[in-house]
């Protein structure tokens, strides 16, 4: 009987893991450039009460092994990288990428991060920064007297003159991809790290073989579904529920057990 116990404790503790994911993705549900994630589970070790057997006759049938299951446990949290919703800011900085490809910024400790979030801004020195004052990679540094900048699909940055008129090219947004983004590590601030599950990153321009393009004046919005995390959260409380009622059927029937001792 306390097999049960535990079993349905595993299960209420993998619900309340995957109502914490739900919580994290309601919370982002404005965060720019914001991808989902999405929890699967996997069942652990059996007991075995009975091995196969041949059956003694003409047909030498095989019946199956007797097994209980005891519990579940969290396999994975995926990060799943659909394309979120792009949306007019008609801010010159905001950058949106639309398709595959990341924005390499310069991390404090000199390491290289990713991100979705084009939300730029310009340092002291004129350099593409993030909002968090991360650089991008390869730099690209505004002149004092220029008066606006226009990024192209392809991600190339030309200065704006007085009438309007292009002026010299400062540089191009440069991309990275990979082979396997949801095993990019997530650091906080809209970035991730490269790791081995994610692969190396490969470089190219917007609108290369494999790259997405950019928008300038645009943003991508999270990619979270509300509809489809509230019908998730209703399935996970409901499991978590009749798991706490499986516990409390246990706890009756070893409180029926002890009263035939008495």
């Amino acid at each position: 009987m306390n097999s049960s116990l535990r079993t349905s404790a595993s299960g209420m503790m993998a619900q309340q893991r995957m109502i914490d994911v739900i919580a994290n993705n309601l919370a982002n549900v404005n965060t720019t450039g914001f991808k989902r994630s999405r929890v699967s589970f996997e069942d652990v070790l059996y007991e075995t009460l009975q091995g196969d057997q041949s059956v003694p006759n003409s047909g030498a049938e095989t019946v199956a092994p007797i097994q209980i299951g005891k519990g579940v446990r969290l396999a994975a949290v995926m990060r799943v990288h659909t394309q979120g919703a792009t949306e007019n800011t008609e801010r010159p900085l905001d950058i949106a990428i639309e398709g595959e490809g990341f924005f390499q910024v310069e991390l404090p400790d000199g390491t290289t991060g990713y991100t979705r979030d084009g939300s730029f801004s310009i340092s002291d020195s004129g350099a593409l920064t993030t909002s968090e004052g991360h650089p991008l990679l390869p730099s690209i540094v505004i002149p004092q007297d220029v008066s606006a900048i226009s990024i192209s699909d392809q991600g190339i940055v030309n200065a704006v003159g007085a009438q309007g008129t292009a002026g010299a090219e400062l540089g191009r947004i440069e991309l990275a991809r990979f082979l396997n983004p949801s095993g990019l590590l997530s650091v906080g601030q809209n970035e991730y790290v490269e790791t081995t599950a994610s692969g190396e990153a490969v470089t190219g321009f917007p609108q290369d073989a494999g790259f997405g393009r950019v928008m300038q004046g645009s943003l991508e919005s999270s990619n979270v579904e509300i509809v489809q995390e509230m019908t998730d959260m209703i399935a996970a409380q409901r499991a978590y529920e009749i798991n706490a009622k499986a516990i409390s059927a246990g706890e009756e029937m070893l409180q029926s057990a002890n009263d035939l001792i008495r």
